[in-house]
């Protein structure tokens, strides 16, 4: 069962902007923290930004200025504005989120990711 599904990557020159979502399915419950992680090819998967339920903010520094994560009215919901976008910004980004299922201990699940390239 597909229980985080992102949206919103695809192709974009330099400079250009790019809004990924994230939407958490009712399956999860009490979502505290979410995350977007950036995955470029050959390299570890790092955070790019992170909120919780309160709405406290933290950024990659690679991303601080240019990027903005929220979450939606609805809280399943998650997004990620990308603007002054940069080739180094390329990867698949993957969406994280910390829940719980309706029985068991909180776990942390992923997206299965969306590519987004940026050309020079």
């Amino acid at each position: 069962q597909v229980q985080l599904v992102e949206s919103g990557g695809g192709l974009v020159e330099a400079g250009g902007s790019l809004r990924l979502a994230c939407a958490a399915s009712d399956t999860i419950y009490n979502i505290n923290a979410m995350r977007w992680y950036r995955q470029a090819a050959g390299k570890q998967r790092d955070l790019v930004a992170l909120i919780t339920s309160t709405g406290s903010t933290t950024y990659a520094d690679s991303v601080k200025g240019r990027f903005t994560i929220s979450r939606g009215i609805a809280k399943n919901l998650m997004f990620l504005q990308m603007t002054n976008l940069k080739p180094e910004d390329t990867g698949v980004y993957y969406c994280n989120v910390d829940g719980w299922p309706l029985l068991g201990p909180m776990s942390s699940y992923w997206g299965q990711g969306t590519q987004v390239t940026v050309s020079s």
